[in-house]
């Protein structure tokens, strides 16, 4: 969607629903993003069903009823006009009126703006045109001069205007500026250009920039119980692709799924179960296991109700319906192609420029011993990421005596959210491991530390729970680098005001090696 269109929809909104708070407005702009409205034409198709996540239902119905009146006038109003002045020697159509303000005249449409690739060094021309990743300094260089370009055609420059620019320099050169880690795009692939054009706009400013500006006296709207609710729906669906089933599949009936519901819960407490029959029954009840986690069903009755949705074996069914994913293949895959690259980069660069970060490098590399092999690689991996992001290791593993059974795990000092529970005096020792969720333990007996992450990783999207603000950076970067989750807008933090795509110091790890690969080469 181009800056025009925006505007287009920034009215619409703004004139059909002006009792929205600013925050709730924004909501509504990105789910109709989401759901595929490229134009205001688009709008003639969308039902007030496809707003009830983000609006109320009479909210919904006004939005759709107005929005289909003014398109409907609009194009009824373009054909009269086309009747009656139309003649045999002209031809030529004439513009259907928007059914919304359209931007005013001060607005400078980006989708024009020409990169001045021209006024960069031949240096940096010969990175790009070679489809080499630019250095640090050259890569500033390039930002400094589109933005004097940017602000010499206009001065207020926003997010819509950077990001448009940062599209089309990334369509240009991917190769040299989209932002990706072994092959892979991180979310859009323009998102640390748009970041670097916006601070550097910010740094051009201040001289223009007043130091004291007055507080605001209006209460904040991101606040507000409705805001909130909106915000939480769409953190819930955050890179699912199949997270609310409204109908039954066609073969089947709410009886069918009530045998086989019960036919789980016997496979659970058999020994010997067939796991391809179990894997079978998971994915024909994916219906109403959705429908009970939706509907707010408490982790302790989902646990007795749906014992394999905490094992590895059952989550990773339920996991992929949700997401398109495999949740243990794409981590193994992800740690064979990039586990050892951010290894490299951590120990070897980033102890170099943060005390803290050597010292606990110190200490792993002194627990894991001489004898150590590739899974304890994986551990010391993240580990370190939860220093390098200075972010608390206790909400994510807690620790118990080796020989310590699941009801005598200390439910107080667990946290709500999921954690691995250590049975050992650290990861590299264990032999056992336990899932941890809304403080009690779901899984008393997990044998490999992977499968451990993978079942914490899971019940963030399983089970609808938000990420803990204590491990926004590491969740975010396992997400997108490793669970190969990658989507282009919204988060997944509990409690976020931040306006950001992607987690800025997520992108700043990504970005700190490519450029440590650069000098590399």
């Amino acid at each position: 969607m181009g800056d025009q269109e925006q505007v287009y929809l920034d009215g619409a909104i703004r004139e059909v629903l002006p009792e929205l708070s600013r925050g709730n407005q924004d909501i509504l702009e990105e789910h109709l993003q989401s759901i595929g409205v490229g134009t205001c034409s688009d709008l003639q198709y969308v039902t007030a069903d496809d707003l009830l996540t983000v609006l109320r239902p009479v909210q919904a119905r006004k939005f759709i009823l107005v929005c289909k009146q003014k398109y409907q006038s609009s194009e009824g109003s373009a054909l009269h006009q086309a009747s009656h002045h139309a003649s045999p020697d002209t031809s030529s159509p004439s513009p259907s009126p928007s059914p919304f303000p359209s931007p005013s005249q001060g607005d400078f449409e980006w989708d024009g703006f020409q990169i001045p690739w021209r006024k960069c060094s031949e240096e940096l021309l010969q990175c790009l045109e070679r489809g080499r990743r630019p250095s640090p300094t050259l890569r500033r260089q390039l930002v400094r001069i589109v933005v004097s370009d940017m602000m010499a055609k206009n001065n207020r420059v926003g997010k819509r205007g950077a990001t448009t620019v940062a599209q089309k320099m990334v369509a240009k050169y991917p190769d040299s500026l989209q932002d990706v880690i072994e092959g892979d795009v991180v979310g859009a692939g323009y998102h640390s250009l748009v970041k670097q054009i916006l601070y550097r706009i910010e740094n051009a400013r201040r001289s223009d920039t007043p130091k004291l500006r007055k507080r605001s006296l209006t209460a904040d709207s991101d606040t507000t119980d409705e805001s909130m609710e909106a915000r939480a729906t769409i953190q819930d669906t955050y890179g699912c692709v199949k997270w609310s089933v409204k109908f039954l599949p066609l073969e089947e009936t709410e009886e069918s799924q009530e045998q086989k519901w019960e036919r789980l819960k016997l496979l659970y407490e058999e020994t010997g179960t067939n796991m391809d029959e179990v894997k079978d029954l998971m994915k024909c009840t994916y219906y109403t296991q959705r429908k009970h986690i939706n509907e707010g069903k408490s982790v302790k009755w989902l646990r007795e109700e749906w014992p394999f949705l905490f094992e590895i074996l059952g989550m990773a069914v339920h996991y992929k319906e949700l997401t398109a994913n495999d949740l243990q293949g794409s981590f193994l895959r992800n740690l064979d192609l990039k586990g050892q690259r951010l290894l490299n980069f951590i120990t070897t660069i980033s102890v170099r420029r943060n005390k803290k970060l050597l010292e606990a490098y110190g200490r792993l590399q002194r627990a894991r011993g001489p004898d150590s092999g590739c899974s304890d690689d994986v551990k010391e991996m993240i580990l370190l990421l939860l220093t390098y992001f200075d972010e608390r290791e206790e909400t994510l593993f807690c620790y118990v005596e080796d020989t310590c059974p699941p009801e005598e795990v200390e439910l107080e000092n667990l946290p709500l959210t999921p954690a691995v529970i250590v049975c050992g005096q650290s990861c590299f020792t264990a032999k056992r491991y336990m899932l941890a969720l809304d403080r009690s333990v779901v899984n008393g007996n997990i044998s490999s530390f992977i499968s451990a992450v993978c079942l914490m990783f899971g019940s963030y999207f399983c089970l609808n729970i938000h990420y803990p603000s204590e491990l926004a950076s590491t969740l975010e970067f396992l997400q997108r680098c490793f669970f190969s989750i990658n989507p282009e807008k919204g988060t997944k933090v509990a409690k976020s005001k931040s306006n950001h795509s992607v987690n800025p110091r997520v992108l700043t790890l990504i970005q700190d090696i490519s450029d440590h690969e650069w000098r590399a080469e």
